[in-house]
Parts: structure tokens; C-alpha cells; sequence
């Protein structure tokens, strides 16, 4: 098996196998407690090609990125940020019938944003170089961990009933966020 990246194991209560190529290089196999660990390897050797595939393109998407931000720009991004995005929680708030408490904007290095169980909200400065739909997209999945903390069917039915479009704009945000979160680190 091929070392040029980190393997992590996360076994759990699920029924099935998966892998996942993380932004990091980390590729991550979840499994069943049940399945062994030999032959968890065995199973992500089987898919080193897919793996490497997938490392390439990740690989690509950082290079095609663009230059890190200057603290100029990233400040700008901030202001930006506080101007628009609690205009489109408060919409999206009100079309879920959902309250909300603070809303904070930050520059995270992994994450778009996040729902405490408080309803305090927080969003990504760099949400601001994407299209107004994944915006859009990334509020409507916070608000609706007011109604379902969690990831189940019931949250994503709450998802796409807000915001139909919300599988395609996801697509867009895992496709070429990790090169958006590479701009960031410059500053």
C-alpha cells in the first residue's frame, strides 16, 4: 500500500465500509466494529487506485487555487462577511421557523460553519469568495441543526425543502473549497 498519505481507521455501528480522501492527504476508512483490521488494509489496498485519483485531483484543485490572501483582502472578506451574512440567516430563519442566537464570523481553517446546540452560529470569512448559492447553502444547513442536530434523512429533508438546490451547491463548495481554505492560510 502506498505511504504517501495518512490512513485513519474510524470503526463505528454502521453496516457498511467506506473511504474518504480528506482535504489533508488523510484518507479514512470507516467500518463496522465487526470487520478486522487486516481486513480494513486489505480493502484500502484494493482502492489504492481510486485513492490516488482522487489525491491527484485534490492535488490539482490547490495548484489551480490562487494566490493566498494578503491581510488587506482577508480583512475586506471579514467586512464583507458581517454585512451580508446575517441578512441571509435572518431569511432563511424566518422561512425554516427557526430562531438563532449570535451569529460570529471567523476565519477557520477547515470549516464553513457550525450550529451550537445554543443556536449560536458560525461562519467562514471565505464563504464570501464563493457564489451567492453556497452561501446560501451553508447557512440554510446551520439553521437547520436548530430543528436536527444532527446529519440524518430528517435533517437533509429539512435541507432540501428550504433549499432544493443544496446537493449541487455542496458539490461545488467539496470541490473547490480546499483551494479557497488554501488562500486563507496565508495571512
Amino acid at each position: 500500500m502506498n505511504t504517501d498519505y495518512e490512513l485513519r481507521i474510524i470503526k463505528s455501528r454502521r453496516k457498511t465500509i467506506a473511504l474518504q480522501v480528506k482535504d489533508d492527504r488523510t484518507v479514512i476508512v470507516k467500518a463496522p466494529y465487526r470487520v478486522s483490521m487486516s481486513f480494513i488494509r486489505s480493502f484500502a489496498s484494493s482502492h489504492e487506485r481510486w485513492i490516488q485519483k482522487r489525491l491527484s485531483e485534490m492535488k490539482e484543485r490547490i495548484e489551480n487555487a490562487g494566490e493566498p490572501l494578503s491581510r488587506e483582502e482577508l480583512s475586506e472578506l471579514y467586512r464583507r462577511a458581517r454585512a451580508h451574512i446575517p441578512g441571509r440567516v435572518g431569511y432563511y430563519a424566518e422561512r425554516l421557523g427557526v430562531s438563532y442566537g449570535r451569529i460570529t464570523i471567523r476565519k477557520q481553517r477547515t470549516r464553513w460553519g457550525s450550529c451550537s446546540s445554543k443556536g449560536n452560529l458560525n461562519f467562514n470569512c471565505l464563504l464570501m469568495l464563493t457564489p451567492q448559492e453556497v452561501i446560501d447553502s451553508v447557512v440554510v444547513h446551520e439553521l437547520c441543526h436548530r430543528k436536527e442536530m444532527n446529519h440524518s434523512a430528517r435533517f437533509y429533508e429539512e435541507v432540501l425543502k428550504v433549499f432544493p438546490q443544496y446537493n449541487v451547491w455542496d458539490r461545488w463548495l467539496k470541490e473547490n473549497g480546499p483551494g479557497i481554505l488554501l488562500r486563507g492560510e496565508g495571512s
